[in-house]
């Protein structure tokens, strides 16, 4: 029998990017002041140390720090989502345990990288750490960087579990993603991991995306949803189509590379990212003024 399960957000939740001053180090004055931005400009949650927050060369302490922050800065007006995923089951459950002690909504579990479990190993994996907390689980399946797929038939073996309640699914892999619905229904609802994706994914019942897009354009990202939701769904077609090319542009280089990039010339000051990556090139650099001069940003 279906039971419906009780999301964290619905609409647009911002991946939101990690400041770092020149230094490298965190600059944690300017993430509080992105968190009002984000807040103030319709974001409907924020996913804190995720793929676009550099999770991937944040040590632990800087994640309990981001996320203390977090916690405290948005006072409850929006979930905070914490990405505690790790190639390490145990080191994932003391992540999310810590996220889960510093008042965290809900987590994101991405697949383990590099180990390449099977998808047994996965579920096994993925209910290790839900089991570790009582707080509401979004998996995220993003196999072009991790080098593991989620299947719909594991999504629909994971659905069984009581706090497993969605996945980010950033495979780009349309007919997957439908197949994941036909399997799971609303046992499992489906988020956008790709902006470029969210109007086809909402159409086949998605619930929002979790969006690196919106970390530059928060009102618009919050507003294709809500149009949808809404059941305008030519007005949320045409907004989406609009700003397509600015969807694309952010990913003309390695995420976060372009959006950090956009922020700066925003006037935002989150620096730049920690190596191993290091400077968007001049042409992506180039796309990407094009794409937000189109669009006023600048």
């Amino acid at each position: 029998m279906c039971t419906k399960k009780v999301l964290p957000f619905t609409g647009s939740a911002t991946a939101i990017v990690t400041p770092m001053r020149y230094d490298g180090e965190i600059d944690y004055a300017a993430f509080e002041r992105l968190i009002e931005f984000q807040i103030s400009n319709g974001s409907d949650a924020l996913v804190i140390c995720g793929t676009t927050g550099e999770s991937a060369t944040l040590d632990d302490h800087e994640k309990s720090e981001l996320t203390r922050l977090g916690v405290r800065a948005v006072d409850s007006r929006v979930p905070v989502i914490v990405g505690t995923g790790s190639n390490s089951t145990r080191h994932s459950i003391e992540l999310s345990k810590e996220a889960y002690e510093l008042g965290a909504d809900a987590l994101l579990l991405v697949t383990p990288y590099y180990n390449k479990t099977s998808q047994d190993g996965l579920v096994r994996h993925f209910e290790a750490v839900a089991d570790s907390t009582p707080l509401p689980v979004i998996l995220y399946s993003v196999p072009s960087r991790t080098g593991v797929n989620i299947t719909p038939e594991t999504c629909q073996r994971l659905k069984t579990h009581e706090r497993i309640c969605a996945i980010k699914e950033a495979s780009g892999d349309i007919s997957q993603i439908a197949r994941i619905r036909a399997l799971c229904g609303d046992e499992l609802y489906v988020y956008s991991g790709n902006d470029d994706q969210t109007l086809p994914i909402l159409s086949l019942g998605g619930k929002g995306v979790i969006s690196v897009f919106s970390n530059i354009c928060p009102r618009v990202s919050h507003d294709i949803c809500a149009l949808w939701n809404d059941g305008k769904a030519s007005d949320a077609a045409a907004l989406f189509l609009d700003y397509l090319d600015l969807m694309n542009a952010l990913f003309c280089d390695v995420n976060p590379l372009p959006v950090k990039e956009a922020l700066n010339i925003m006037g935002f000051a989150v620096g730049k990212c920690r190596a191993p990556l290091y400077d968007v090139s001049q042409k992506a650099s180039d796309a990407l003024i094009s794409a937000m001069s189109r669009h006023g940003l600048i």
